[in-house]
């Protein structure tokens, strides 16, 4: 829809229109220079303390106030929040603003822009910054002029006079924005624990406590954030969920997570807005190594996280600090940051920075040292370029609920290139247990970890796509290249051992449905290539596979692939089943594979997920009465009579089944079936022997 132009004044906004275009879109960027700011004693904080005068004669010389931080101003229908960045607590020297339209009683996002190398300009009097914006529009007047008056301590702070000029020279619109604040955004935190916490949640650590890489201070999640420029303000509707009703099934899945935050978040909304919701939760049921996961299955996206003190919940110096990572670590996803070592998966993609010291790396994985080192020089901030993207991301780019979290249609082929060098002593192989598939069908890619090197390597053990570790290159039949994003990013904990010659860590992976959508949604050829992260940096690349998807030939074949594609069946699918209201849906399709077509292979991937869902008790926390929590009670003879019909089906790959049968005994045991339990068993155990 075409817009006015807020760059340009009121007089002329009838001659300049602009269409909105995608924010990541190249601008050229003007030439021009950073100079330091003037050496004059500057005071930190929003309200300054006085500084003693001296008694000397002479005129007395008063401090003057930052003049950095968030600002807002209007201009007819527009309304400008700008932000500058050029003085306090590591200025990135940077403008930033978003603009928004007012008509009647609705506001509406605009645009945003960004001053990437503004020219400053520092007197005694006032602070100028220009330069060159590159904006998510295609603006009329696309250079900015940002003027601030210098004002002391005793002092209101000053406004900003904001100018746009075209590239020629000639003035646009011009903005008087009023300060609000010495932060650059403003986040709403909720943070919920669950009532089976055995250790205190995280308040705060003093950063000198063990061996670090900054001065120490007692830093807690909403001041580590307050240091990066960014205000949380928690809300006053945290509370404790009791979890007594789940009986001795109080760990969570994913699914149980998301369907919990959509309905239990007091400010959850389908769609952008500063708000985060943080759970902290005992148990996963992954287990103990699982530290902490970001939500981000459907809808709008980044809008919730949880963290797990079983694996990281103490009061000893080390916990305390890896509680204050996890906290910080799983919100930053929230804000749309990726691992250190995974830069390049973003759009645009920038490079990878393993060795970064940030919130955002894992201390196991440091190359060079591993945790011992990091922590000894991490001085727990983000990196320079997560505190540019934290403080001046387009909007949409990092607000809850905006753009999809790592969009990966920008990878490129370099993933799929094969490595110049490789010394990694890894061989890293990936297959599928068909060669070819129905369209609709579930891919599962089957991931196989070795060693090349005599005396083995220590390898993290993490193979699974979710945990962050490897990732997912897939190649279209119509050429285009896209990485698998799981539907939940899990923050993993420390889990390595040795692997020998002849040794093979395994584990599947359904690749079908990600934050991508459908992956595998045409007939077709793919190209699939996966490349595994080592705890040194290297990057132990695999061989190309192909996978085939068949056409559609019978009705039936038809019918099934309506079945299948769909974003709430893929949702189901890699949350191993759900009872989510909000994938009724996808569940009312599955219930229609099953009646129509029970002997078909492809309703053996709706037993699996059905059985796996049924065997647990499903807890959603909401709202409705004083114990917050709703529980589901397994139904273990369906889920039995269903992972028994999809284990014996032969349509799982091995590992897929091995997982099928442990989960079956387990149901079984529960059950109070011992014998058959004791069958299944037997079954795992030949498993194995054929495959060692």
């Amino acid at each position: 829809m075409s817009q006015r132009d807020p760059t340009y004044s009121e007089e002329g906004a009838g001659q300049f229109f602009f269409e909105k275009s995608d924010a990541s879109a190249a601008y050229s960027e003007a030439e021009v220079v950073e100079p330091t700011l003037a050496a004059e004693t500057e005071i930190e904080g929003e309200a300054a303390a006085l500084v003693p005068i001296p008694i000397v004669p002479g005129p007395i010389t008063l401090a003057k106030r930052p003049v950095s931080g968030r600002y807002n101003g209007t201009l007819g229908a527009f309304q400008l929040e700008l932000r500058v960045d050029v003085d306090r607590t590591r200025p990135m020297n940077r403008l930033s603003g978003d603009f928004f339209q007012v008509s009647g009683g609705t506001t509406s996002y605009v645009g945003s822009f960004i001053v990437n190398t503004p020219t400053i300009t520092v007197t005694t009097t006032q602070v100028v910054a220009r330069g060159l914006g590159v904006f998510t529009f295609s603006a009329g007047a696309p250079v900015v002029e940002v003027t601030i008056p210098r004002r002391t301590v005793l002092q209101a702070q000053a406004p900003a006079t904001v100018k746009f000029f075209t590239t020629g020279g000639a003035a646009g619109a011009t903005y008087t924005c009023a300060f609000v604040s010495m932060y650059f955004r403003t986040v709403r935190l909720e943070i919920d624990r669950t009532s089976n916490i055995t250790t205190p949640v995280f308040n705060n650590y003093n950063t000198g406590s063990l061996p670090s890489g900054g001065a120490a201070r007692n830093l807690s999640v909403v001041a580590a954030y307050g240091e990066a420029g960014i205000e949380m303000m928690p809300t006053g509707a945290s509370d404790v969920v009791n979890v007594a009703e789940a009986g001795a099934n109080t760990s969570w899945s994913d699914a149980e997570l998301h369907a919990s935050m959509q309905r239990h978040f007091s400010l959850w909304r389908d769609l952008p807005q500063w708000a985060v919701w943080l759970l902290v939760a005992q148990n996963h049921d992954l287990g103990g190594g699982l530290y902490g996961i970001m939500f981000d299955q459907q809808g709008k996206q980044r809008q919730g996280c949880a963290v797990f003190h079983y694996g990281i919940g103490g009061t000893t110096a080390d916990k305390q600090r890896l509680q204050l990572y996890t906290y910080v670590h799983e919100l930053g996803h929230c804000f749309n940051l990726l691992h250190s070592w995974q830069k390049s998966y973003a759009t645009p993609p920038v490079p990878n920075r393993p060795a970064a010291l940030s919130w955002m790396n894992y201390p196991w994985n440091y190359p060079g040292g591993g945790a011992a080192t990091f922590w000894a020089r991490f001085a727990f901030q983000f990196d320079n370029e997560e505190i540019i993207h934290l403080r001046h991301a387009f909007r949409n780019n990092i607000i809850m609920g905006g753009s999809d979290f790592a969009v990966g249609a920008g990878l490129g082929r370099e993933v799929l290139a094969d490595p110049v060098r490789d010394e990694s002593g890894l061989m890293f192989n990936i297959s599928t247990h068909k060669k070819s598939f129905a369209l609709g069908e579930p891919v599962v890619l089957e991931l196989a970890l070795s060693s090349t090197q005599p005396k083995g390597r220590r390898v993290h053990t993490w193979l699974h796509p979710n945990c962050g570790m490897v990732k997912v290159v897939i190649q279209k039949p119509s050429g285009a290249v896209v990485a698998y994003e799981p539907l939940i990013d899990h923050l993993v904990g420390d889990r390595d051992g040795m692997v020998s010659i002849g040794d093979v860590i395994h584990d599947s992976a359904y690749i079908g449905f990600g934050k991508g959508g459908l992956y595998f949604d045409q007939p077709g050829n793919y190209l699939v290539r996966a490349v595994y992260a080592a705890l040194d940096g290297s990057q132990a690349m695999s061989d190309i596979i192909r996978v085939r998807v068949r056409y559609p030939v019978t009705a039936a074949e038809e019918e099934l692939a309506d079945l299948f594609m769909g974003e709430d069946q893929g949702t189901l699918l890699a949350l191993l089943g759900s009872d989510s209201e909000a994938l009724d849906s996808g569940n009312a399709a599955f219930d229609e594979v099953l009646a129509k077509y029970p002997k078909h292979a492809m309703a053996n991937y709706v037993r699996l997920m059905r059985g796996f869902n049924a065997g647990r008790a499903f807890k959603t926390v909401i709202e409705e009465n004083e114990n917050r929590l709703m529980v589901r009670a397994p139904k273990l003879e369906e889920s039995e009579k269903l992972l028994a019909a999809a284990a014996e089906s032969g349509v799982l790959d091995p590992v897929t089944t091995r997982q099928t049968l442990t989960a079956l005994a387990s149901v079984q045991i529960n059950a109070g079936n011992e014998k058959a339990a004791t069958m299944t068993t037997n079954k795992l155990t030949a498993m194995a022997i054929r495959t060692a």
